[in-house]
């Protein structure tokens, strides 16, 4: 996993104070990973237009005009006069060596975008607007420095924001590149090198991207093994009967060695999968709240308060009654309407869900700090999963998984890991990173996927 921070001013004043590199020396190193990032995807004399504002983004985008120059066709346009220091700078380095600067943008090869970067701190004026949607417009490939334009510090997109390809950005990761409004923006995420290397530049931090290799399946390693060996998971039927079929086909797919599906009424299951009415006797993992409706509330009470790992989801988010076992290990897994419903019931935030949309870790924060037992996982095209005072990223997520019942196998695989012995927030990364992965891995029409198709993409994980 990688670090993420809320904001790097700090880590540059650092390196400044601690390690004796310049202001100077920073930014060239900024434009260094730019240039080695456009030299090694792109030939000779390809047409280049750097698109830049006053501050030290524009900065940053005038020293890459220097080292593109003569090699690239590159076109230097000013979007606003330079005003810090380090721009005027790097403008008099420039026209030293006569590159071109441009009074109109145009379509090129590769548009680099160098507007504002982290620093924007205020609304987009019309003319900014107005650039933007040209810039966007154009049929180039798109570059941005350290953030697209338009994304402030919280990963906010008041109006409008640059398209990116790939974002370089610069010295470590930045929360506002994970929003889940970002995604649209940002594209490939690049991670420039200011002079030393991102061990160095990164400081502690509570926040994580998870890759790949955080995704630890539940393979098998005993010989000497029987199916009580991997557990019994319990799957709560509720009214909607679809999504607790479901989960319980997920978990059967991902290592549990038994699952059983609670229900009062006679289910259509599959042979695999057996029923009971009650908890099972030697149960070690429950899932609840998908597709639950109406319910007897002695009953869900009697489970909730049960010492038995839980993954709850769905409906109960809308019921104080889920609050009695927030003094356990639960897992959460909401989606932003159902947790601003929880915020409520908490009283911890009275908001709506485009308020939680623009500030999501700060109320996923505040939720953990409040119940540091749970680990909560916030649904999105970004998953935010925490526990305690730590926060994890899961940025695999696509519109593939934009379907009903892709939460019901996510329920199902959270269950299944529990039930397994997995701690918690293990369960929980493992379970939505195989879940985000498998949506990517699907081969066929990103519009097409069904539930069996997303469970039999996460049985192909075990060949990797």
């Amino acid at each position: 996993m990688q670090k993420i921070f809320d904001e790097v001013n700090s880590l540059d004043k650092r390196c400044y104070e601690k390690f004796a590199l310049s202001e100077d020396i920073l930014m060239e190193h900024a434009a260094s990973s730019m240039y080695d990032f456009i030299e090694s995807k792109f030939e000779e004399n390809k047409s280049i237009l750097i698109v830049c504002g006053s501050g030290n983004n524009g900065a940053d985008g005038i020293a890459l005009a220097r080292l593109l120059h003569k090699k690239y066709d590159v076109n230097l346009y000013l979007a606003k006069e330079p005003k810090s220091t380090m721009a005027k700078i790097q403008l008099q380095r420039a026209k030293s060596l006569d590159i071109k600067i441009v009074k109109e943008i145009f379509e090129t090869d590769i548009i680099v975008d160098c507007l504002f970067g982290s620093g924007l701190n205020k609304q987009l004026d019309t003319n900014d607007t107005s650039l933007l949607e040209s810039l966007n417009s154009f049929n180039s490939y798109k570059i941005a420095c350290d953030i697209p334009s338009g994304i402030d510090n919280l990963g906010q997109v008041k109006t409008i924001a640059f398209e990116a390809d790939t974002t370089i950005t610069m010295g470590a990761l930045k929360t506002s590149l994970f929003s889940d409004i970002a995604k649209d923006y940002v594209g490939e995420i690049v991670v420039a090198n200011l002079g030393v290397q991102r061990e160095v530049y990164e400081i502690e931090t509570n926040k994580y991207l998870l890759d790949e290799s955080d995704m630890k399946l539940p393979f098998r390693n005993k010989k000497n093994a029987h199916k009580g060996t991997y557990g019994h998971l319990n799957v709560y039927v509720g009214d909607k009967k679809g999504a607790g079929i479901i989960s319980s086909k997920a978990a059967f797919g991902f290592g549990v060695g038994l699952v059983s599906a609670i229900s009062h009424e006679n289910l259509d299951l599959p042979y695999h999968i057996m029923q009971t009415q009650n908890i099972s006797e030697n149960c070690t993992a429950i899932a609840i709240g998908m597709g639950l409706g109406k319910y007897e509330t002695n009953e869900i009470r009697e489970i909730l308060n049960s010492k038995i790992p839980k993954i709850i989801d769905a409906d109960l988010f809308y019921d104080k009654i889920v609050l009695e076992c927030f003094n356990q290990e639960v897992v959460l897994t909401p989606h932003p309407k159902e947790f601003v419903s929880l915020l409520k019931l908490c009283d911890i935030a009275n908001i709506t869900i485009d308020e939680l949309q623009n500030n999501r870790f700060l109320y996923v924060e505040k939720f953990c700090q409040k119940y540091p037992n749970v680990v909560l996982l916030l649904k999105g095209t970004n998953v935010i999963i925490s526990q305690k005072d730590k926060l994890y990223v899961n940025s695999f997520g696509s519109a593939v998984l934009s379907k009903g019942g892709s939460g019901d196998v996510l329920s199902g695989l959270i269950g299944s890991l529990l039930a397994q012995g997995y701690k918690p927030l293990d369960s929980a990364i493992t379970a939505s990173l195989s879940h985000a992965i498998a949506g990517r891995n699907y081969s066929k029409n990103n519009y097409s996927l069904i539930p069996s198709d997303l469970v039999e993409e996460v049985k192909k994980l075990w060949k990797q």
